[in-house]
């Protein structure tokens, strides 16, 4: 037995697809440029000897490495469980 879903029956579904797909794109773009902000306002910090504002930059970068890996793990989980549900 194949199941797959038709995202076909749903109206509108190639336009939802785009949207999530800009949003995406949206995402990964801003986490990357806050890790590169952060990364060199946490080595300005720790060079100026302000250790306050040093550990903000780290915690802000390892926000941003987190969001951009759940936003790349998010397409693979879907694709997966895509895959798992075809199988059934």
């Amino acid at each position: 037995m194949d199941v797959f879903p038709d995202f076909g029956a749903v109206g509108g579904a190639e336009e939802l697809q785009n949207i999530v797909g800009a949003l995406l794109t949206f995402v990964l773009i801003i986490s990357v440029l806050m890790m590169i902000i952060t990364g060199v306002t946490w080595a300005l910090a720790s060079a100026s000897g302000n250790f306050q504002t040093a550990v903000r930059a780290r915690t802000g970068l390892w926000v941003a490495c987190g969001a951009t890996a759940l936003a790349g793990a998010g397409v693979a989980w879907v694709n997966f469980l895509i895959g798992v549900g075809s199988t059934l």
